[in-house]
């Protein structure tokens, strides 16, 4: 590895660990909640931001796409708590239908641009080996706001809070990662260590730091792309996890033969 191949991975993966700051805790309570896809459509919500402001002419990675793509990000938080509170019954099923309805407005505002196909691309795998210390930078100070909130006072900020707090991250990480590294920095750590009885916040971290080291090592190392990559180190490491605790489990719980 040359010293430029680490000055791009450092970076990479400073930012995949900021991800997994927020997105680790709030997976646990989404996957408590089984609103399981919640994540994945609030960043194509978050996205649909970003290409707006794009087309509409704002500088790329500006202020003005970051208010954009928050804006649009708490909006669609907000619309999913009152249907959380209103029909909790078919919650997922509406979270599909937004999800849905999130995707295909970034396809259409992306018709007439020649390179839409990349800027998608772009918006689902992300560009990860890519970020800049002025994505570092805001995602850092983003994250610590949340974090000290969700530890602070998860407690007392309600459904209300959680969707806000939510919608916050999703906008910084989505930006960073893209849409499918989002949703399994949520998901996987959180599905991982599901039969862990002790320290699970800490093992679904070293899921994640796991996924992100280890992918974006074997990415450089294969020269394939670093998202899909670290996606598939994340799914490993919560495999061996998962067995590891089930196994755990599985000993504790069986009767003693005397």
């Amino acid at each position: 590895m040359s010293a430029i191949g680490w000055s791009v991975l450092l970076p990479a993966l400073l930012a995949g660990l900021l991800v997994a700051a927020t997105h680790v805790p709030l997976g646990k309570q989404v996957l408590a909640r089984g609103i399981v896809f919640i994540d994945i459509a609030i960043a194509q919500i978050a996205g649909v931001g970003v290409l707006l402001a794009d087309a509409i002419g704002f500088e790329a990675q500006g202020i003005a796409v970051q208010v954009s793509a928050l804006s649009a990000a708490l909006i669609g938080a907000l619309l999913l708590t009152w249907t959380e509170r209103r029909w909790p019954d078919v919650q997922e099923a509406i979270i599909g239908v937004v999800f849905i309805l999130a995707a295909t407005a970034e396809i259409l505002l992306l018709a007439g641009n020649p390179q839409g196909g990349e800027h998608l691309k772009d918006l689902l795998v992300g560009q990860i080996l890519w970020v800049g210390p002025r994505q570092i930078v805001f995602t850092a100070i983003l994250t610590a706001v949340v974090l000290v909130v969700w530890f602070g006072w998860q407690l007392k900020i309600g459904r209300i809070g959680f969707y806000l707090l939510f919608g916050l991250s999703v906008t910084a990480s989505v930006q960073l990662v893209g849409v499918y590294l989002v949703f399994a920095t949520l998901i996987i750590p959180a599905l991982a260590t599901r039969h862990a009885r002790h320290l699970r916040l800490l093992k679904a971290y070293a899921v994640a730091g796991f996924g992100y080291a280890v992918g974006l090592l074997l990415s450089a190392l294969f020269d394939l792309p670093s998202g899909a990559v670290v996606v598939w180190a994340l799914a490993v490491g919560g495999i061996v996890c998962f067995a590891l605790e089930a196994g755990r489990t599985v000993r504790s719980e069986a009767p003693v033969l005397r």
